[in-house]
């Protein structure tokens, strides 16, 4: 039988890696002075797989419980985050990036919040936000557009403290970089999603710069959620859209330059613009076919498919 506990910590190593025995020491007494009951389950990938040797000695010195999920391919934090969830045996989740994003003291105010019964996940809200002007430009970028395309509130969306209750980990289906929006997932789902604000550690601090690569992932990832959000259940809405608005367009110039060789103003076989009319016609029927399959996909699979969530049988 699996051994229960109050809070159960992942910390997912995916790149940067800070000192992890002041982190357990920190975290695990925090919530010892809580009175809770805790593991840490660490999610390795191959590249940092020497680190489980320094996890041992960390548990030996520290008698903390302490399980490392060592996986065999390099992966994405969504993937670590998965197979902790997986592994996790506490009542709430608790989970943290490899290197101190927020203070100790964050971790009452989260739990506090959680216990209240008003809130299913609680986010934490870095304030007021230290680093250097280009880090919080980034920030405050990256934030308004994920507000702007998902149209909620959170300003802190991809900090990596978050405190959950057990429904919700069951509930959350994470791959590629969806971590990063797991409380717009967790409120599409129908749970209830809280921002709190606790204070930024200093290591959170340095600067950081990324190559175009990065920035153009980030850009998708925001489109794929907000497609997630709002249209995996109508994919037709989306994608006839698109067809519905290239139709038109492509249309339109067809039929001015119809008008045009009609009434003998010009020949128009050799005009470029001919082409583009076509093209556009061609490209939205191709769009709101793509939608229409999806809706057929959909259709097939809706029995199969669990889209609602019962808060309480009254």
């Amino acid at each position: 039988m699996t051994r229960r506990f109050d809070v159960s910590v992942i910390v997912p190593i995916v790149a940067k890696v800070g000192d992890l025995q002041k982190l357990v020491e920190e975290y695990g007494t925090e919530l010892e002075q809580q009175g809770k009951t805790f593991e840490f389950i660490f999610v390795l990938g191959p590249q940092h797989r020497v680190l489980a040797g320094d996890l041992r000695e960390i548990r030996r010195r520290t008698n903390v419980g302490i399980i490392v999920l060592a996986l065999p391919a390099p992966f994405h934090e969504a993937t670590a985050l998965a197979a902790g969830l997986d592994r996790a045996a506490g009542d709430v989740i608790f989970t943290s990036a490899a290197f101190f994003q927020v203070t100790r003291d964050a971790i009452p105010v989260m739990l506090e919040e959680l216990e209240k019964g008003e809130a299913d996940l609680v986010v934490a809200h870095r304030f007021p936000r230290r680093g250097s002007f280009l880090n919080r430009l980034q920030a405050q970028a990256f934030q308004w557009l994920v507000r702007t395309m998902t149209a909620t509130q959170f300003h802190d969306v991809t900090c990596g403290a978050r405190a959950m209750t057990r429904e919700v980990a069951e509930a959350l289906h994470l791959y590629g970089d969806l971590d990063r929006f797991i409380p717009i997932i967790a409120r599409t789902l129908g749970f209830r999603v809280t921002e709190v604000k606790v204070k930024q550690h200093v290591e959170d601090r340095p600067t950081r710069l990324y190559g175009p690569a990065v920035y153009s992932r980030r850009i998708l990832d925001i489109l794929t959620v907000f497609f997630l959000v709002n249209f995996t259940r109508r994919p037709l809405r989306f994608f006839g859209l698109i067809g519905l608005g290239l139709l038109m367009l492509g249309g339109g110039i067809t039929l001015y330059l119809g008008i045009y060789r009609i009434l003998g103003l010009g020949a128009i076989a050799d005009r470029p613009l001919l082409l583009l009319g076509i093209l556009l016609g061609v490209l939205g029927f191709q769009s709101i076919s793509m939608g229409l399959l999806g809706e057929l996909i959909i259709y097939t699979h809706a029995r199969k498919m669990r889209t609602y969530r019962i808060a309480e049988e009254l």
